[in-house]
């Protein structure tokens, strides 16, 4: 995901995506260690996607101090 498609995101949605995609990563995280990935890169990408998200979302919230 973009950081101009997180932006987009109400602040409702983005605390919602954070929330299932960090279920997710780490579900992606328990699989990987069971039986290894065809291709682990998607473990880094989906991390660095949460992080975008919650700078966004820590931006706004000073933003709106």
């Amino acid at each position: 995901m973009k950081i101009a498609e997180i932006k987009e995101l109400t602040t409702s949605d983005l605390v919602e995506r954070v929330e299932a995609e960090t279920i997710g990563y780490n579900q992606m995280v328990i699989n990987h260690a069971i039986s290894p990935m065809e291709n682990p890169a998607q473990i880094k990408q989906l991390r660095r996607t949460i992080a975008r998200m919650k700078t966004e979302l820590r931006e706004r919230e000073l933003n709106n101090k």
